[in-house]
């Protein structure tokens, strides 16, 4: 299963030219992985303040297609690749009309915050990406 989010291209997000800046992309794709969790029912500040565990990104493959520019609508495409012990990995695109703009493969970390070392995905967390992508299926 995909998740897509929405997303408008504002000014903000542009360089001179009114092409989204390179950086911004990563921005994207942080808000399309938060939505992503959010539709599966993770609920992230949840898990901080019960259990001080927080994803953290571990690494970020990116391809960097076509430009994207102001007032473009895209749409953050994510979707699970992998999930066990402590790491989920994803692939998420920018697309515009169906047409990829940024692709990126994204490894993400489950981490104790208080000892600032990995930790096992609770099982309620591997529960909800599983049922979200069987959903999808």
């Amino acid at each position: 299963m995909s998740h897509r989010f929405p997303i408008r291209v504002y000014y903000e997000d542009t360089d001179l030219g009114q092409v989204v800046y390179y950086a911004n992309y990563l921005r994207f794709i942080e808000r399309g992985r938060t939505e992503w969790l959010r539709a599966a029912g993770v609920d992230q500040p949840r898990l901080l303040a019960d259990h001080g565990i927080a994803f953290v990104v571990r690494r970020v493959e990116a391809d960097y297609l076509r430009p994207a520019r102001f007032d473009d609508l895209l749409d953050v495409v994510t979707t699970l690749d992998h999930a066990g012990g402590s790491r989920i990995e994803l692939t998420q695109t920018v697309e515009r009309d169906g047409a990829v703009l940024f692709s990126a493969q994204v490894r993400l970390v489950c981490v104790d915050l208080s000892a600032m070392r990995p930790a096992r995905l609770p099982a309620a967390v591997r529960a909800a990406i599983g049922a979200a992508e069987e959903e999808g299926e």
